[in-house]
C-alpha cells in the first residue's frame, strides 16, 4: 500500500494522491503524496517548527511536500513498526516517557498550561477504500480507540501528552460510507494498531523497560481536575 524508506531520523510514507486527515501538527485534511514521521531530541523546541521540520527532512534526503502531513516523535526513525490485515496498513511509534493517566476517582486539580514534549505514541493508518469524509473521520476515532486499549492492557495508560493519529484514504479505491468497529475497515484498523503499537513497544523497549507510572516518568501528566456535571 505505501512504498516506505527511512533515512536520518525521518520515515516517508509514499502512496500518489492520497487524501490524509491529520490530527497532529499543522493537521487537518489534505490530499499529498506522502506523509512524514520525524524524530526530534526530547530538549527540541524551535522559535519556527516549519523551518525546524524542513531542515530535518531535507537532511535526511527527502524533498518536503509542504502538503505532507508529519508526525513529530522522540522516538527512534528504527523503532517504527508497521501491521497490515486486508484493507488497511498501519505504523506506529510507541515512545513512553511523557505518559498521560486519566484515573476514574480524581482527587481534583488545576488544568494544564500544556508544553510539547517529544515522546508519543503516533499512529498512521492508511486504507485503500476510498472513504467518505464521515467515514475518514471516523477512522480517527476507531484508531485512536485501539491505541488507548493496547496501551491500557500493556501499560496502565491510555497515552502519552502529545500523540497523534494519521490516517489516510485512496481516492481511488472502493467507495466507502462508513469505517466503524463491525466494517472491514475499521476491524482491520483496529487490529493493525494493536499489533503496531504493540510491536512498536516492544522495539523501544527492547533493552530498557517504560515507566510503571507517571511518577516514575520524566514527563507526564495525570488529570486530576474534574469537570462539573449539568442536566439538559
Amino acid at each position: 500500500m505505501f512504498e516506505t524508506e527511512r533515512s536520518g531520523g525521518v520515515v516517508q510514507f509514499t502512496r500518489a494522491g492520497t487524501d490524509w486527515l491529520s490530527t497532529g501538527w499543522q493537521g487537518g485534511r489534505r490530499r499529498a503524496d506522502c506523509a512524514y514521521s520525524v524524530t526530534v531530541a526530547a530538549d527540541w523546541r524551535p522559535n519556527d517548527i516549519d523551518a525546524a521540520v524542513t531542515d530535518h527532512i531535507e537532511t535526511a534526503g527527502f524533498d518536503r511536500d509542504p502538503d505532507a502531513p508529519v508526525l513529530l516523535t522522540g522516538v527512534h526513525a528504527e523503532n517504527v513498526r508497521g501491521a497490515r490485515c486486508g484493507p488497511v496498513e498501519a505504523y506506529a511509534t510507541t515512545g513512553l516517557s511523557n505518559p498521560a493517566a486519566l484515573p476514574m476517582d480524581p482527587a481534583g486539580g488545576e488544568l494544564p498550561d500544556g508544553e510539547l514534549v517529544p515522546g508519543t505514541v503516533n499512529v498512521l493508518v492508511g486504507t485503500t477504500a476510498n472513504l467518505a469524509d464521515g467515514a475518514l473521520a471516523n477512522l480517527v476515532a476507531v484508531a485512536a480507540e485501539a491505541k488507548a486499549a493496547t496501551l491500557l492492557d500493556s501499560v496502565g495508560v491510555p497515552g502519552t501528552t502529545s500523540d497523534a493519529v494519521v490516517v489516510a484514504s485512496d481516492p481511488d479505491g472502493p467507495a466507502t460510507e462508513f469505517s466503524g468497529s463491525a466494517t472491514r475497515v475499521g476491524a482491520a484498523a483496529r487490529a493493525c494498531v494493536r499489533e503496531a503499537v504493540q510491536a512498536g513497544l516492544g522495539a523501544r523497549y527492547e533493552h530498557d523497560e517504560p515507566p510503571a507510572s507517571v511518577a516514575d516518568a520524566k514527563y507526564g501528566v495525570t488529570t486530576e481536575v474534574r469537570a462539573d456535571v449539568f442536566e439538559l
